[in-house]
């Protein structure tokens, strides 16, 4: 392979409903800070059908260059012929490195495409950064979040690597910003087609509701029993907030799988996270330490929680949250008779 072909890094655009997954967006924002340590061009790979606008958008986010992938076999996604089409265009391009969000279709698409073109894949990276000798250094947890893994791929090229959604911030559009649109086109067949959707149901899924909470109120073992958890749901109403719950409290039934946060579960970064009766292994850390405001509530002083936390309490939840939803209420309702 002639490695010095390849250059610039290249965002998988994955979206939805007319509309850019978040995923991709955050990948937009990390993926300009490493093209400019590179001094490459940030281009996307936007594969589907009438979506002219969304390579627009991406533009605005960051992208210098758009591949504009437009095919009746793409209008759908379908894990084939995205694959196949990815394989075509990465051929013709030659980027270095090649970026996907770690959601359901990322990761698909990313495992089948690295098998086609021959090349590795470092998967739900959590961190990104560039060598001195231009490699991209892809950092994971490794041993269950006891430690990082730098994953580097030296010999084939383009390096790939997911992301795991909600790891990077949302970069700031920028409207008045200009790149360029390139129509490419794919061989494709009826045989690249392995599964017809017939139908498409729409249903909100528990991940998207809490990636969208600016407000999250996280329960742990500490809690005791699974009926406390109603607590954890009074409060949540009174903040407009959701519940997200640990591992253990997950694997034990207390709360539904897909509201787990964690190395294994799900990455958040709301405004306000509240972390009770959860002692702050790294497991959970890795799904939360990002958000703007940690709030932690433990029994233990020594939990590790509170290494990370930007508000502690100390003391029994249960005598802890009765209180803290009586002053909310009182605060409330205070609220409501001045302002009538």
């Amino acid at each position: 392979m002639d490695m010095e072909v390849h250059h610039g890094i290249m965002i998988f655009l994955e979206h939805r409903k007319n509309r850019l997954r978040n995923a991709s967006i955050q990948l937009v924002g990390e993926g300009r800070r490493l093209a400019d340590l590179l001094s490459v061009e940030l281009s996307g790979a936007l594969l589907g059908k009438d979506c002219r606008d969304l390579a627009e958008e991406a533009i605005r986010y960051g992208v210098d260059k758009v591949y504009l992938v437009e095919h009746d076999l793409l209008e759908n996604y379908a894990p084939r012929p995205y694959s196949k089409a990815l394989a075509q265009l990465i051929e013709k391009r030659k980027p270095e490195a090649v970026l996907f969000g770690a959601t359901m279709n990322g990761r698909e698409v990313a495992g089948r495409l690295h098998a086609y073109i021959h090349t590795g894949l470092a998967a739900d990276c959590t961190a990104f950064d560039v060598t001195e000798d231009g490699y991209l250094e892809m950092i994971r947890p490794a041993f269950g979040g006891k430690s990082l893994a730098h994953i580097l791929c030296k010999k084939t090229k383009p390096q790939m690597a997911s992301a795991r959604p909600n790891v990077f911030p949302v970069p700031e559009k920028d409207d008045n910003r200009r790149g360029e649109i390139i129509e490419e086109n794919v061989e494709l067949t009826e045989g690249d087609v392995d599964t017809v959707c017939l139908e498409t149901i729409e249903q909100e899924e528990e991940a998207d509701i809490l990636s969208r909470s600016e407000i999250i109120i996280s329960g742990g073992y500490g809690l005791k029993k699974k009926e406390n958890f109603a607590l954890l749901d009074e409060l949540a109403e009174l903040l407009h907030g959701v519940v997200g719950a640990s591992r253990k409290v997950v694997d034990i039934g207390w709360f539904p799988r897909e509201r787990q946060i964690g190395q294994t579960g799900k990455t958040v970064r709301p405004r306000l996270y509240f972390a009770i009766g959860i002692s702050g292994a790294v497991q959970h850390l890795a799904g939360m330490e990002q958000s703007e405001k940690i709030v932690a509530i433990n029994s233990d002083p020594s939990s590790s929680i509170f290494e990370v936390a930007d508000y502690g309490i100390v003391g029994n939840m249960l005598e802890v949250l009765p209180e803290m939803i009586r002053q909310l209420k009182e605060m409330k309702q205070g609220a409501g008779q001045s302002s009538s």
